[in-house]
């Protein structure tokens, strides 16, 4: 279980870590621009929460290094940490993994070793190193500190947009969702792709199942079982659930760019999807938020 407080207390943690980042307010909802965050995702706020507490908490000296297993914003982020709190980093990746992934992670300092064809195969190659080195794991989304740093994102917008009612959020294993959940009293509406309904399915069946995933989003958000914290809270706080088809998730990502010119992942547009497709209608007097939680993706195709 994650509260309010360990979000609190990862708030007191990350301050000077992690960027405040901006809202926008725009006719249909308040953005959150978490995409302008370091390594361009939120994952930054989660990966500082979970190392710090370790080196508060004894369970960490730094010597052993942080270990995570992701070709995507999670091992950015663990590398972006690990670099700014000088202690090793290895991340492991699929063989499949990205080439320019990749080479930014060397270039943030990490040592990348690639394991296998999936996430799956290289999750279990991190977790073995970790426990064979003694080194820190840090996972994607399923770890409380992980998600007590993401739900940062909930105090920050609480600040800036007093009385928002609902808060619209793009899920994949769920981190984000989850802490977001544990911070506020708002209504939080967590979206998904049709091809990746990895949430939706587990509150469907009362427990995290494993699903197919594919789609536009799938390189972000195409975790193949919610994270148990994330299902948790999901159950606990009454989180809605909403699928978007994928080309209402391609029509959010190019209106922001043609609107404001933000370019963002299709993982991000997935929260805004759901009001740009009217899959989600709000009150009239509704204060919705919508966090834009990443940016990590190639801009050749908005034109």
């Amino acid at each position: 279980m994650v509260t309010r407080a360990q979000v609190e207390s990862a708030q007191e943690r990350v301050l000077g870590r992690v960027r405040r980042t901006p809202v926008m307010r725009t006719p249909s909802a308040w953005l959150k621009l978490e995409f302008t965050q370091h390594t361009g995702s939120f994952k930054a706020r989660g990966a500082f929460n979970r190392v710090l507490a370790a080196f508060e908490s004894g369970e960490f000296d730094g010597d052993t290094g942080v270990v995570a297993a992701s070709g995507g914003n999670a091992g950015l982020a663990v590398a972006h940490a690990a670099r700014e709190l000088e202690v090793p980093a290895t991340v492991y990746v699929p063989e499949t993994a990205p080439a320019v992934k990749v080479a930014r992670l060397h270039e943030l300092g990490a040592s990348v070793v690639q394991v296998g064809h999936e996430y799956a195969e290289a999750y279990e190659a991190a977790t073995k190193y970790a426990a064979d080195h003694g080194s820190l794991f840090v996972h994607a989304y399923d770890q409380p500190d992980v998600v007590a740093g993401q739900g940062t994102i909930a105090l920050e917008l609480e600040d800036q947009v007093p009385d928002v009612d609902t808060i619209l959020v793009s899920v994949g294993g769920g981190g984000l969702m989850a802490g977001i959940a544990a911070a506020t009293d708002a209504a939080v509406v967590a979206v998904e792709p049709m091809d990746c309904p990895t949430l939706n399915k587990a509150l469907s069946a009362g427990a995290p199942v494993d699903v197919h995933v594919s789609g536009v989003a799938a390189d972000s958000l195409g975790a193949r079982r919610i994270g148990d914290i994330a299902f948790e809270l999901a159950t606990r706080k009454g989180v809605h659930s909403l699928l978007v088809p994928d080309n209402a998730i391609v029509e959010a990502r190019r209106r922001l760019w043609r609107e404001h010119r933000f370019v963002v992942e299709h993982g991000a547009a997935c929260a805004l999807a759901a009001l740009t497709s009217g899959a989600y209608l709000p009150e009239e007097d509704e204060r919705v938020a919508v966090i834009l939680c990443g940016a990590n993706t190639d801009p050749s195709d908005l034109g």
